[in-house]
């Protein structure tokens, strides 16, 4: 049992929910940060509660005072002036500060797999990436001039019960029960990491109030890395959909209609993403990934039949994909 203080900001995130129960569950003391909000993931007994808006500096230092803990870990900094908001006020406050960047930040498209911690940070296509690239190269310099105890940590795509893989969630999923055809980029022969946040857990916790992991880049995901059209295949499946129609768009079709989902794709899904995960496993030896797809996704419909206010189509979407699907059909 560690007891070491751990201080989340955030923490009721698709990821960051099931961080704050494995560290619970590993001994931890936990404090959670956040707004009030939930998210409808239960925080934990034991989890100590604080509320404050963290884009308001002087409210969060009135919520934690003087307070110092062991490990500080930041789910929701996403640009480098909020990243140096937190290097300004946390250093010498914690003896590891955990900033949460994205796989996406790697090369893309990458120019060899799988994608390993040395693999360059470079992304052209999608400012979410290049923000992110931003803020590690901002708390790397911090942690080469400054000391500051930096620990980054890259996932991918990860998913708990409540989240679908593909554009539009649910929408696919209504798309596919109601006989119509759901988007899939390219020849959906691209490869892609999915990874269930209970198993992310338990890797990430791992790597809390580590020294060894200070000053150091982690990716953290799975090892499966099924094609697009195969976990279509894997939704439909899940559903109840026995006859899965696909129509194959390319990702400059899509972004030319749809810049947003566009980038998302050309700046991410659309790019095969192996990664090996030798790096975080040579800390956390223990850290297998345990959960297939095909068992999550499992998870994933069975809540969405238990929660049906949750099923919720996105009606420009969907009839962005009526446009897209009657254009593209072979």
């Amino acid at each position: 049992m560690s007891g070491a203080s751990v201080l989340f900001i955030g923490g009721s995130g698709v990821i960051s929910a099931s961080c704050v129960r494995e560290a619970v569950e590993q001994g931890f003391d936990v404090t959670v940060l956040n707004r009030g909000t939930t998210g409808g993931r239960p925080i934990p007994e034991g989890v100590t509660r604080l509320q404050a808006d963290v884009s308001d500096r002087s409210a969060l230092a009135e919520v934690l005072g003087d307070r110092r803990w062991d490990v500080v870990v930041n789910w929701v900094a996403f640009t480098a002036d909020q990243v140096q908001a937190d290097v300004d006020y946390f250093a010498g406050r914690t003896r590891q500060y955990v900033f949460i960047s994205s796989a996406s930040a790697y090369q893309t498209p990458a120019t060899h797999l799988p994608i390993t911690e040395s693999t360059p940070l470079k992304n052209p296509y999608w400012q979410y990436s290049r923000d992110k690239i931003a803020c590690e190269e901002l708390l790397m310099e911090a942690y080469r001039d400054q000391d500051f105890p930096v620990t980054i940590v890259r996932p991918s795509h990860t998913y708990d019960e409540t989240k679908l893989p593909l554009t539009g969630g649910w929408t696919a999923v209504a798309r596919m029960r109601a006989g119509k055809p759901i988007i899939i980029t390219g020849d959906g022969s691209s490869l892609w990491t999915l990874t269930h946040s209970r198993d992310f857990a338990v890797a990430f916790t791992g790597l809390l109030d580590r020294a060894e992991a200070i000053g150091e880049p982690f990716t953290i995901t799975s090892d499966e890395a099924p094609t697009w059209n195969a976990i279509a295949h894997e939704i439909a499946a899940a559903a109840g959909v026995e006859d899965l129609k696909i129509v194959h768009v390319p990702a400059d079709a899509i972004n030319a209609v749809d810049p947003e989902w566009g980038a998302a794709l050309l700046g991410d899904k659309a790019n095969s993403s192996v990664f090996d995960n030798s790096k975080v496993r040579s800390l956390v030896p223990w850290y297998r990934a345990r959960i297939p797809y095909r068992q999550g996704v499992r998870e994933v419909i069975a809540w969405f039949e238990a929660h049906p206010e949750e099923q919720v189509v996105d009606e420009r979407l969907d009839a962005l994909m009526d446009e897209l699907a009657e254009r593209w059909a072979v």
